[in-house]
């Protein structure tokens, strides 16, 4: 049904539009569909990705092979992806693999979403940095390069993370 409700209501077409006003807290435990649990806290230290995706959404579809690329090139980043219409899992699961989703794939339901909120619009892609915090959150496509670019390496990431002050 909520899918159904953002499908009629925004389709791919509403990319310029932010993620929800009241955002989630930035802490999260969910499981992915090989029952393996992520919580944002184990991953102090790491870099963290969480896109949010459906099968319908056509910039969804083309990002996922770059998301994938990125995930293979830079096993230090944790990345999640978070299917937004799961209301049949099997197919959703078969339709991943087939586009190139081989990073764990988490099927939204309330639970995921009263933890990690309802986009408003598709994709939205959220970085979160290695102290847990979110330094990237927005609509639109995303790639490998851009990915990379926020994402520094450990070294790097050490400045990048360090309190201004």
């Amino acid at each position: 049904m909520r899918t159904n409700i953002l499908r009629k209501t925004l389709g791919c077409a509403a990319l310029g539009l932010a993620m929800a006003a009241a955002a989630p807290s930035a802490a999260f435990e969910v499981a992915d569909t090989q029952g393996k649990k992520h919580r944002l806290a184990d991953y102090k230290g790491r870099w963290v990705v969480v896109n949010f995706w459906a099968t319908w959404c056509v910039p969804c579809i083309q990002e996922i092979p770059e998301i994938a690329t990125f995930a293979r090139q830079r096993p230090d980043v944790v990345v999640l992806g978070v299917a937004m219409d799961a209301e049949d899992a099997e197919k959703v699961k078969r339709f991943a693999t087939k586009v190139g989703h081989a990073y764990p794939l988490v099927l939204a339901d309330d639970a995921v979403e009263k933890q990690l909120g309802e986009p408003r619009a598709l994709p939205v892609t959220r970085i979160y940095d290695p102290r847990g915090l979110v330094i990237y959150d927005r609509v639109g496509r995303v790639d490998r390069k851009m990915l990379g670019a926020s994402t520094p390496k450990a070294a790097q990431s050490v400045t990048a993370a360090a309190p201004k002050g």
